[in-house]
């Protein structure tokens, strides 16, 4: 089993899209695919919806896609090609609690399944075969848990219209200097490069050299 992360720093800059680009890319795999929702206050974890229901009555909530139709974006990791797809939904700062459920939804799958969230903050819970960082330097928002998790990405997926400087302000890219760089101009979210780079993980758990990727996936901060 391997276990693939996507993160990035805001909402809205291509995650899921990145998520079901590698799943429908990468058919040969089996996936377990799992969206990590952490909501504000007066949200409820059960469905979504606002609640003023008592914090410990739904502090958690998974539940498993079975909608390939739908709008939702499990739904479209099941139209990727995902054998199964999880919502995991929590109170903010409470994605703990949910861990051992989500764990044990996981190993259900079987060992030769392998393993894709959208989430950074699960990464306070485990440790990746990849995590996959994607930036927009349009989007002035910068998640803490991005930054705190920046040193661990194995690689970076950035929005072309980078030019050396970004919307936000007083974050250091630092942690990922000397890691791979694919640039993207969505759609597509999701390269050859790409699509390569996370084979090779998948299929070795260990990272495809840098040097043996396409030249239009190189990068440097």
């Amino acid at each position: 089993m391997a276990i693939v992360v996507i993160g990035g720093h805001s909402r809205s800059v291509g995650k899921t899209s990145v998520v079901a680009g590698l799943i429908s890319a990468l058919r040969e795999y089996e996936w377990t695919a799992v969206k990590i929702t952490q909501y504000g206050h007066g949200v409820c974890s059960a469905n979504g919806e606002a609640c003023d229901c008592a914090t410990a009555d739904h502090t958690w909530a998974i539940s498993e896609e079975k909608d390939r139709g739908g709008d939702s974006d499990t739904s479209r990791f099941l139209l990727a090609g995902a054998a199964r797809a999880l919502w995991v939904r929590t109170e903010q700062g409470r994605l703990a609690e949910a861990m051992p459920a989500l764990r044990r939804r996981i190993e259900s799958s079987g060992s030769s399944v392998n393993v894709i969230l959208e989430s950074n903050s699960v990464l306070k819970f485990m440790r990746p075969d990849l995590y996959v960082t994607m930036l927009d330097p349009g989007t002035e928002d910068f998640k803490k848990s991005a930054q705190e998790f920046l040193d661990r990405a194995g690689a970076v997926i950035l929005h072309e219209r980078w030019n050396g400087g970004a919307a936000w302000q007083g974050v250091s890219l630092r942690p990922v200097a000397g890691r791979p760089v694919f640039r993207i101009a969505p759609p597509p979210y999701v390269t050859a490069e790409i699509v390569e780079f996370v084979r090779g993980v998948v299929a070795g758990k260990k990272q495809v050299p840098f040097d043996k990727l396409g030249a239009s996936s190189r990068g440097a901060f």
